[in-house]
């Protein structure tokens, strides 16, 4: 088993899950959980953790809000298509690289962000429909 062994609240259930995966495997299942977070791996958590976010849609527009909890303002870095937005950020003790599908199409030029308290929004107008062509 390679498992952390550290105190966790969960532990006899990850044991639970692991015998029942091994009497179905039959003795080939090893459960190996991935901690994350401060003091999990001695410092810092980098890249692979995921970040919450939610994207909200109207009518009109397109909002997507990330929680970037230590950052600073000037540290967050945006990017976007139209399609997908690129959220890169870092504080000292994570970094954040989040690729986002957007639900359409969006006009990227329109985009207006703000950031307070560990809380980015990022707010987009919808792109037009595609034109109309005439068959001459």
């Amino acid at each position: 088993m390679r498992r952390d062994d550290r105190d966790d609240p969960f532990d006899d259930l990850f044991r639970e899950i692991e015998r029942m995966m091994n009497e179905m495997m039959g003795d080939d299942f090893d459960m190996h959980v991935e901690r994350s977070g401060p003091g999990a791996d001695g410092g810092q958590t980098g890249f692979g953790t995921e970040t919450h976010v939610d994207i909200h849609e109207s009518d009109d527009v397109v909002r997507v809000i990330a929680d970037l909890p230590g950052v600073e303002k000037d540290d967050i870095d945006l990017k976007c298509d139209g399609e997908m937005l690129t959220i890169s950020a870092a504080s000292d003790h994570r970094e954040y690289d989040e690729r986002v599908r957007l639900p359409t199409q969006v006009d990227e030029h329109s985009a207006s962000a703000t950031y307070n308290n560990g809380v980015l929004e990022v707010q987009f107008d919808k792109s037009e429909d595609s034109a109309d062509i005439d068959v001459q």
